[in-house]
């Protein structure tokens, strides 16, 4: 009788896995599942002989159940994959101890698809939360546990994504993304559990405390987006293993400590943004970032020189701090198209291969100690439009060479010590310049003729000056300075008192 029973079951075999390849045809893609199902029939006969009593017909419902369910699989894209392994085992185990089928079929078709633990660190982040902060509109209020994260659709888990095995292993988690839920609660260590995850946004929201250290185990993650949120606290340890982090924005929370120069692993980086926290200590080197386009540590407590830059940056941005020193790398930056060093202590000479690197646009270093400034003859295209260097210690006459550079669009060179007459060549400008600030300096003599026109185009100040400027001409109003301020066109002006 079981030598009958086993040729019947080798036919069966025989036939699913002419089935599995039927189908593999008709759906593009393998069916490893449906293989084992073949195999899974055989699992049978490694039962004792007693256990061999089950009727054709109990035998026949158990390969059938697991056949539909994995069609269930490939009809409902493959999401169904753990289900038919686990009730092969499921099956095989209870046939063997003479359990009853209808006990064994409910857990089976029961099995999770997204793994146990991914699943508990979104229970966490979900009861960390303070309820009253959860509004209807929420990506969080989606979160409905009575359903699997990766296997919903429509309204629910919103902000979650999922990896799609290709094997027979669970779903992972791979993106979450919470920005501009509102809300308020501390980020859960086990974070670090969602070894799958890419992404993790959380942009404006009020979370705090500090970053737990195990955020460090992300081993895959590219995005970690954590800005415009109260955490404190330094960079969680590990940072530097996290080797496939391209955007790093914790910008706009009140973390402090320095930045570790082992930051330099992070070699895929692209954009890291720390402004607005308390950071503070010696920039380190960032030359290692070799892909890195975007710098921004504006608004924090960082002093010393400045180190050496990536040659790849775009947009390099350190206003706010306490820099000093020459700027004397930042020339060495070809790709550069915006720089911001404002509000520093830099001092010296602001470089002419600054002014003519050939893709910036747009150049701040106002509020500074700088004394000098050299515009050399631009005989290239230049792609600069905006000169802020407003607030300086800058000396001399006015640079005329500014006119060479055919798309300045504003220009800031107010209280300086700026002294001479202003260029009639200047005037010329005034048609395809919008902006001209020159407050506050000591500039002398009459205006070329173009100022005396009411040019409404442009916004403009030529007030605080020793100049004869008539009052009913738009840039002279404010009046200018004192003649005993006008001596010599020397003297330390107030501004100077507040920058020293």
């Amino acid at each position: 009788m079981v030598s009958k029973w086993r040729n019947v079951l080798q036919r069966i075999r025989v036939l699913l896995k002419d089935l599995s390849s039927s189908i593999s045809h008709i759906f593009g893609k393998p069916n490893s599942s449906l293989d084992k199902l073949a195999e899974t029939s055989f699992l049978l006969f490694s039962c004792e002989k007693s256990a061999m009593n089950i009727t054709t017909t109990q035998s026949l419902i158990i390969l059938l159940v697991q056949l539909g369910v994995r069609l269930l699989d490939l009809l409902y894209n493959n999401v169904h994959s753990q289900v038919i392994l686990v009730s092969s085992f499921v099956i095989h185990h209870a046939v063997c101890r003479k359990k009853a089928i209808s006990l064994i079929l409910v857990p089976c078709l029961a099995v999770s698809l997204t793994l146990q633990s991914d699943i508990q660190v979104l229970r966490n982040i979900r009861e960390a939360v303070d309820p009253n902060t959860v509004s209807s509109t929420s990506f969080l209020s989606t979160w409905n546990f009575d359903t699997d994260p990766c296997e919903s659709s429509g309204p629910h888990f919103l902000g979650v994504l999922c990896t799609t095995p290709e094997d027979n292993s669970s779903s992972r988690i791979a993106v979450i993304n919470l920005e501009g839920d509102g809300l308020d609660c501390f980020l859960t260590p086990t974070i670090g559990n969602l070894t799958e995850l890419t992404t993790l946004n959380l942009r404006n929201n009020n979370f705090r405390g500090p970053i737990p250290n195990t955020i460090a185990k992300l081993r895959k993650i590219t995005k970690l987006l954590l800005s415009q949120n109260f955490f404190s606290g330094g960079l969680p340890e590990g940072l530097s293993e996290m080797k496939r982090l391209e955007h790093f924005d914790l910008s706009q929370n009140r973390l402090s400590g320095t930045i570790p120069p082992k930051i330099s692993a992070l070699r895929s980086l692209l954009h890291l943004q720390l402004s607005g926290n308390q950071f503070s200590g010696k920039l380190p080197d960032f030359s290692g970032l070799w892909q890195l386009t975007t710098l921004d540590l504006s608004s924090n407590l960082f002093y010393g020189t400045l180190p050496q830059f990536p040659t790849s940056l775009r947009t390099l941005l350190l206003s706010h701090n306490m820099i000093s020193g020459n700027v004397s790398s930042i020339g060495r930056l070809p790709h550069l198209k915006t720089l911001d060093l404002s509000d520093n202590r830099l001092s010296g000479k602001i470089e002419p291969d600054i002014l003519t690197s050939p893709k910036v646009s747009s150049i701040n270093v106002s509020a500074n100690l700088f004394s000098d400034i050299e515009v050399v003859f631009m005989n290239q295209p230049s792609q600069l439009q905006l000169l802020d260097a407003h607030g300086n210690h800058l000396r001399g006459h006015l640079p005329l060479h500014l006119i060479t550079y055919q798309n300045l669009r504003a220009i800031y060179l107010g209280h300086n010590l700026f002294s001479g007459w202003i260029p009639k060549e200047y005037g010329a400008k005034l048609y395809s310049w919008k902006t001209l600030f020159l407050e506050y300096n000591f500039l002398q003599g009459t205006l070329p003729q173009e100022f005396m026109n009411n040019l409404e185009r442009i916004r403009g100040s030529l007030a605080h000056n020793c100049l004869r400027c008539p009052k009913n001409v738009s840039f002279c109003h404010g009046g200018q300075r004192a003649p005993s301020e006008c001596t010599g066109q020397k003297g330390e002006g107030p501004w100077l008192t507040k920058l020293g």
